[in-house]
């Protein structure tokens, strides 16, 4: 499928960076911002912008999975690409991002708890012969 329409799911230099690469790319590109960054360059940067989370300090927007999906969805966004730190790392968000019929630009929900949990990683690494550091095993139980 081809992507036409980009929400970046982050703000200022992380946001400007992927409109930049999709503008290259010939992809219409969405921004985001919470009321505290009305005039954060990112906003100016996409061809459009859409406040998120009314009402909610800027941590709290910018993590708001349903705000997100609702904007991506009233502005009919193919993708979100969604930067690093914030949502980038939500399995829930990957999953949301699926249930909604966008595509999520980043690995999959079920990498994502994988590889979130240090046990399980190197377990899949081990499974798929990637070499690993020796472990010193479980410790005992004092």
């Amino acid at each position: 499928m081809r992507i036409s329409r980009l929400l970046a799911a982050n703000r200022s230099e992380i946001a400007i960076r992927i409109f930049r690469a999709a503008t290259e790319m010939g992809i219409r590109t969405f921004a985001v911002y919470a009321e505290e960054d009305k005039l954060s360059l990112h906003r100016f940067k996409a061809d459009e912008a859409y406040l998120l989370g009314k009402g909610k300090g800027p941590l709290e927007a910018y993590l708001s999975i349903d705000e997100v999906i609702r904007v991506a969805k009233e502005h009919r966004v193919d993708a979100i690409h969604p930067g690093y730190g914030f949502l980038s790392e939500s399995p829930e968000f990957a999953d949301a991002c699926a249930d909604a019929e966008i595509i999520f630009i980043g690995p999959s929900s079920n990498k994502m708890r994988t590889l979130g949990n240090k046990v399980a990683a190197r377990n899949h690494a081990i499974s798929c012969v990637y070499p690993v550091m020796l472990d010193s095993g479980p410790l005992p139980y004092v």
